[in-house]
C-alpha cells in the first residue's frame, strides 16, 4: 500500500524541516490574515437578562433613553398610547353589557379577562404610559445619571400626551356608540371611579400603580414577545379583577361617561384624574422603583 503522506525530514537540531509542498494563494492569504487579526471566541448570550442586576442596568438605559426624548416626541407617543388604551375601555363596557345577567362574580371574571386586551396593544406598540415611568425613569435618577428635573419633564410631558389621547379616545368611543352600544356600561363605569372617597380611591390606585411598574420591570426580563404578553396579562388581569384604578384608562372611562351622560361633573372628573395620578405614580416609584434600586444595589 502506498504512504500519500509528505517526507518528513528532521534537521540537525531537532527540528522537522518545512515540507517543500509549494504554497497555494489562499495558504498565503491565510497566513496575511492571521498576521492581521487576532483570534477571538464569540459567546453567545442569552438574550433574556434574568438576574436583577441586568434587568436594573438595562431599565437604567432605557429610562435614560425616554428622558432625552424631544418633547414632540413623548408627545405624540403618549397621545397615541393612551388612543390606544380607549380599546380597554370598549371591551370592558361590552362585556359589561353581555354579562349584565349572570350572577355578579362570573360578571366580574369576564370583565376583568378582557381588561388586559387594550393595554397588550398599548405596550408591544412602544407607545408611552405615564404608569409605566412611574419607575422606568426613576432608576436613572436613582442612579445619578439623570438630573430629577428631567424626569419630572418627562412626567409632565407623558401625562399631558396621554390626556389629550384620552380625550381623543372618549370621543372616537362616543362617535362609534351606535355600532358600539355600550352607552349604559360607561354610565356605569364612570360612577365606579367617582362614588369613592378619596382614601379608597387613592389606595386602590397606588396598588394599580404598583403592579403596572412590577409589569414593566417583568417586561425587561421577558426574552420573546409571548412572555411579554403573559407578563401584561397577568398584571392588567390582577389590576381588573380588583377592580383597582389605573389613571389613563380611568380617564378615558370618565371622560366616555362625561360625554354621553350629564351626571358628571367637571371637578369629578378632575378630583378621579388628579388622585388616581398620584396613587399611580407612589405604588410605582416608591414600592418598585426605589425599592428595587435599593435592594439590588445593595447586594451588589
Amino acid at each position: 500500500m502506498t504512504d500519500n503522506t509528505d517526507p518528513k525530514i528532521l534537521l540537525s537540531d531537532g527540528e522537522l524541516a518545512e515540507s517543500e509542498t509549494p504554497k497555494t494563494e489562499r495558504s498565503t492569504q491565510r497566513e496575511e490574515e492571521e498576521r492581521q487579526y487576532s483570534s477571538v471566541i464569540v459567546k453567545r448570550v442569552d438574550e433574556s437578562l434574568r438576574h436583577p442586576d441586568d434587568i436594573l442596568e438595562r431599565t437604567i438605559e432605557e429610562g435614560q433613553e425616554q428622558l432625552n426624548r424631544s418633547f414632540l416626541s413623548l408627545l405624540i407617543s403618549s397621545a397615541a398610547a393612551s388612543m390606544i388604551l380607549c380599546f380597554t375601555v370598549m371591551a370592558v363596557a361590552v362585556m359589561m353589557g353581555i354579562t349584565q345577567e349572570v350572577a355578579t362574580s362570573s360578571a366580574k371574571f369576564w370583565v376583568a379577562l378582557v381588561y388586559p386586551l387594550g393595554f397588550i396593544l398599548t405596550i408591544l406598540s412602544g407607545t408611552q404610559l405615564f404608569t409605566e415611568h412611574t419607575a422606568t425613569a426613576v432608576y436613572p435618577v436613582l442612579d445619578k445619571r439623570a438630573a430629577f428635573p428631567a424626569l419630572l419633564r418627562l412626567w409632565a410631558t407623558v401625562i399631558l400626551g396621554n390626556l389629550i389621547g384620552a380625550v381623543i379616545g372618549a370621543g372616537f368611543l362616543v362617535a362609534a356608540d351606535n355600532v358600539i352600544q355600550a352607552k349604559e356600561s360607561y354610565i356605569t363605569l364612570g360612577h365606579h371611579l367617582t362614588d369613592l372617597a378619596a382614601r379608597d380611591l387613592l389606595i386602590s390606585s397606588l396598588l394599580a400603580g404598583w403592579l403596572m411598574a412590577l409589569g414593566a420591570w417583568l417586561l425587561r426580563s421577558s426574552s420573546n414577545t409571548v412572555a411579554q404578553i403573559v407578563c401584561i396579562f397577568i398584571v392588567t388581569f390582577l389590576i381588573g379583577l380588583g377592580g383597582l384604578h389605573h389613571s389613563i384608562a380611568g380617564s378615558v372611562e370618565i371622560l366616555v361617561a362625561a360625554m354621553v351622560s350629564d351626571h358628571f361633573s367637571l371637578f369629578e372628573i378632575v378630583r378621579f384624574i388628579s388622585l388616581a395620578l398620584v396613587g399611580n405614580l407612589i405604588g410605582g416609584s416608591v414600592f418598585v422603583g426605589a425599592l428595587n434600586y435599593t435592594h439590588i444595589r445593595r447586594t451588589q
